[in-house]
């Protein structure tokens, strides 16, 4: 079947072919009587916008990547809800990628952006220096790019985040207050800027109280259950007498609590447990877990209102956005909230 083009709508409405591209275009200069006979003979037989061609025209494509590190909570999925929320209100479409915290996923969608039409960028990094050379050269080449989180070193990008080193120190200065003083710190990728403020806030707690900071309660660990699980292993079998863990996400507390507890560890009898970032995946667990918990669509939604204001103010300098979160106190580090049988 043949394409109909805005030649054909001329032709048949006697009109020129710039009148009928300029109505399309809804220019305000022309006519509203004439504007609706146009889109109605548009209607009519059938035509379709060359959406390539206009891109190719304006330097636009209206699409938008969303690279997120893993999406097994709903901690990503929210985020995205609040920026695929602004990106229609748009009219600009959102091709997602889930890296499943692998730096070569991360790495192959990076080079499909880098080669693709692409208006901007919105970020949660997979914590792996791995790929911060293409992230640089996107950056370079003038890439709108926002950060979920935390960005890279030597991006000069804007980021959306909570206030990590003050939400960080209130949760560890809750498990003190609560009695507990040898508490792991579970780490995530040190290449995380928020990993980085956490474990700053972990220490000034136990400066504050005077409580010794053990190498031995210091550990390394991924952002999935099943690194939650090793970190409890590791624990028990090293014979480590610890009261609490203070986790970097809802899903490494997870599998620590869980893990604990097949191993006849009672959560928060004998240990406390409680994760900084969290969703509404923290209230649904057994015990509920404490953590942190950010408003994730709004998150979302910051982050796209930020991004689609670059991409309509190129080469104005933008800052982040710090959002407010709030802390959960669950059953997970609460003894007196006895988990109901």
């Amino acid at each position: 079947m043949k394409r109909v083009t805005i030649k054909d709508i001329a032709s048949h409405l006697c009109l020129s072919v710039s009148t009928v591209s300029r109505a399309l275009a809804d220019d305000k200069n022309i006519r509203k009587e004439t504007k609706e006979k146009i889109f109605a003979a548009a209607r009519e037989l059938g035509y379709a916008r060359n959406v390539i061609a206009a891109n190719l025209r304006t330097g636009r494509s209206h699409t938008v990547g969303v690279l997120v590190d893993q999406m097994v909570s709903p901690y990503a999925a929210r985020i995205i809800k609040g920026i695929n929320r602004v990106m229609r209100e748009h009219g600009i479409y959102v091709v997602t990628c889930d890296a499943d915290n692998d730096p070569s996923i991360e790495r192959d969608y990076l080079n499909m952006v880098k080669s693709s039409f692409f208006d901007g960028l919105i970020v949660a990094h997979c914590n792996n220096a791995d790929n911060s050379g293409l992230f640089k050269e996107l950056n370079d080449k003038g890439l709108p790019m926002v950060f979920l989180r935390s960005s890279l070193d030597g991006l000069d990008a804007p980021v959306v985040c909570v206030n990590s080193y003050d939400k960080g120190f209130f949760l560890v200065d809750h498990l003190v207050c609560s009695g507990r003083r040898r508490i792991v710190n579970v780490k995530g990728p040190s290449l995380s800027g928020e990993v980085r403020d956490l474990d700053k806030a972990y220490v000034d707690v136990m400066n504050k109280f005077g409580i010794p900071v053990i190498a031995e309660l210091q550990l390394s660990a991924g952002v999935d259950m099943l690194s939650g699980r090793e970190v409890a292993d590791r624990l028990i079998d090293s014979g480590v007498d610890f009261d609490a863990v203070f986790a970097i996400n809802e899903i490494v507390a997870i599998g620590v609590m869980n893990r604990l507890m097949e191993r006849g560890v009672k959560v928060p009898d004998d240990v406390s447990v409680a994760a900084f970032t969290g969703s509404m995946l923290s209230e649904m667990v057994y015990p509920s877990m404490t953590s942190v918990e950010a408003p994730l669509e709004e998150m979302g939604r910051r982050a796209a209102e930020l991004l689609v204001d670059m991409i309509n103010h190129p080469g104005v300098r933008h800052s982040g956005i710090i959002i407010d979160a709030r802390i959960r106190i669950r059953q997970s580090s609460d003894i007196t909230q006895k988990p109901a049988l």
